[in-house]
């Protein structure tokens, strides 16, 4: 049965990325309001978790994508709605739309029709720098955040509590993570407001990408915790989640990943990666397989260790490693992997040496 059918429909863009050749940004027409993560008592953030859930999709809805390239005249491409909501835009981009030096964040505009008339929004593609040679994907869940949404059934059932009823500022970041993360690259944070297809701000020093087995209902959510911890934002690859074995098995996590993964890899050929996950889903089983199908792309792979022992799947991955020489960290507290990034050559500037000198100073097991 759909939820609030008569609210009028609005557009929930999601951030898009682009190469030179390709640009490709996803959206969803949804109606519901636009919640707001406040801390304000634990019945109303069930009803704001909830509300993330209980929108109605509208499918077979035309949505307009604006982009526009300084020197390009601004170029409006149409779209359709699939039955769960979503608009898929892969545009070709003409020959001279080319690359700032640093990543940006570029503005794109999404136009639709509603019941108020005309109807426009922002949205934002990240794109790497001329001067990008390495990027940096990481996984979310158990990663920066325990967020105890994925897995099998009864795993979502013992963690609802905290699905529900927590804010993004309530959750408790994994200790270093934000450190560790902005050692590695972080910089300027996507600024808020309106803007004009076209405008571009700064972004990261190098390109983020998230990838997580969470549900798209959960992106504002994510974004709002990842802004508030000071962890770089990228686009982030998250999927549609239903109530079927599809979608709650393990196998399933892995091939979600795997396929964004791949995806990314595939759209900048020119940059090398830095892997980031933990051992709760078989991160290291999965990184090693791409590193391994993907010779030469993967400079890193860190591990964030959860579980007391390797398992012989994650044990014969990590020999694979060496034998490829591909550098691997595993440990449980980020704050010891800085010797690590320096060994590898990913500390390179005095900007990555003043935040490791930051990590030493702190305590790594305090609740950011």
């Amino acid at each position: 049965m759909p939820f609030l059918p008569t609210a009028p429909v609005r557009i929930q863009p999601y951030f898009g990325y682009r190469n030179r050749e390709r640009l490709r940004i996803t959206a969803r027409a949804l109606r519901s309001r636009v919640g707001t993560f406040e801390k304000r008592g634990k019945w109303r953030a069930a009803k704001t978790m909830l509300g993330q859930f209980a929108s109605h999709e509208v499918a077979e809805f035309p949505v307009e994508l604006e982009i526009a390239r300084p020197g390009i005249a601004n170029r409006r491409h149409r779209g359709l709605t699939d039955e769960e909501g979503f608009v898929h835009f892969d545009i070709r981009l003409e020959p001279d739309w080319g690359y700032d030096e640093q990543p940006a964040w570029e503005t794109v505009t999404f136009h639709w029709s509603a019941g108020e008339g005309q109807q426009c929004l922002d949205a934002h593609v990240l794109a790497p720098g001329s001067d990008t040679g390495l990027a940096v994907i990481s996984d979310i869940d158990d990663t920066i955040v325990e967020t105890g949404i994925t897995g099998d059934f009864r795993k979502v059932v013992r963690n609802w509590r905290r699905v529900l009823m927590q804010m993004p500022e309530e959750r408790i970041i994994v200790p270093g993570a934000d450190v560790f993360y902005n050692a590695l690259g972080g910089g300027e944070v996507l600024a808020l407001g309106e803007g004009h297809a076209g405008e571009s701000q700064p972004a990261t020093h190098r390109p983020f990408f998230y990838v997580s087995s969470s549900p798209w209902n959960l992106f504002s959510y994510l974004v709002t915790y990842i802004r508030g911890r000071g962890l770089p934002l990228g686009p982030i690859f998250l999927r549609d989640w239903g109530l079927n074995r599809a979608t709650f098995g393990s196998e399933s996590h892995g091939a979600h990943k795997r396929a964004a993964i791949d995806g990314i890899l595939a759209a900048y050929p020119e940059l090398k990666f830095a892997l980031i996950g933990d051992d709760s889903q078989g991160d290291l089983t999965a990184f090693a397989d791409v590193a391994l199908d993907n010779p030469g792309r993967v400079r890193a792979i860190f591990i964030r260790k959860v579980g007391e022992r390797m398992s012989p799947e994650e044990l014969t991955a990590k020999a694979k490693l060496k034998a490829a020489n591909v550098p691997l960290w595993v440990g449980d507290r980020y704050d010891t992997g800085h010797e690590f990034l320096a060994s590898i050559g990913l500390l390179t500037d005095d900007e990555a040496r003043a935040i490791v000198e930051t990590v030493e100073q702190t305590d790594p097991r305090r609740a950011v």
